[in-house]
């Protein structure tokens, strides 16, 4: 696998999480099938363009931040009230 593959799986990984979904919650609100969500999560599987597209406008993020790794996404996501990351 490559890097960029398992660094973008991370990344949808760590904004569903900062978002408190479910891998399926993530498929649902991104028009995805959740077992595709968990390959793309594991690097398994490689994402096309569009998909990559489903996923930001679902964990609400630009195609950019999620490329980049989420970084931004997370720091977003936390403060959004009801998120386990927001204080």
């Amino acid at each position: 696998m490559s890097a960029i593959v398992h660094d973008f799986g991370a990344a949808v990984r760590r904004l569903r999480e900062a978002h408190a979904w479910s891998q399926e919650r993530l498929a649902e609100h991104a028009g995805l099938n959740r077992t595709y969500v968990g390959e793309i999560e594991r690097g398994a599987a490689i994402a096309s363009i569009v998909t990559v597209e489903k996923l930001a406008h679902a964990l609400g993020v630009s195609i950019g931040e999620l490329l980049v790794g989420g970084a931004i996404g997370v720091a977003n996501a936390a403060a959004l009230p009801g998120s386990p990351l927001h204080p």
